[in-house]
Formats: C-alpha cells, sequence, structure tokens
C-alpha cells in the first residue's frame, strides 16, 4: 500500500536525510550522499538537478 505524499515532499526528505548525514559524518563526500539521496526517495530529473545544484551552492559557499 502506498501513501500519497505531497509535492516537494520527497525532496524535502532527501535534503533532511543528506544534511543529517553530514552532521553525523561532516567527512563524508557530499556528492556521493547526494547522488545515493536521489536513489533512495526515488527524485525526479528534476528534484535530482535541484538536490545535486542546492549543495554544489553549498559547498562553494563555505
Amino acid at each position: 500500500m502506498s501513501t500519497i505524499l505531497p509535492e516537494g515532499e520527497d525532496l524535502r526528505r532527501a535534503v533532511k536525510w543528506v544534511s543529517m548525514n553530514l552532521q553525523e559524518n561532516p567527512d563524508q563526500p557530499v556528492q556521493k550522499l547526494v547522488h545515493e539521496a536521489v536513489f533512495k526517495f526515488d527524485l525526479s530529473p528534476r528534484d535530482a538537478d535541484f538536490l545535486i545544484g542546492f549543495y554544489r551552492k553549498a559547498k562553494t559557499e563555505q
């Protein structure tokens, strides 16, 4: 039985999951986590592009 999630909920969960993993272990490669999240949360290509860009931008701002 599947549940219907509000639009964008998978993306929010993916961001939260990546952030949580980075807090637990900041030395992890960010892009590897992002790519895992894309598959784990079954993100659309558009959401995947957003997630990759979001963390790429966050990395350059540090």
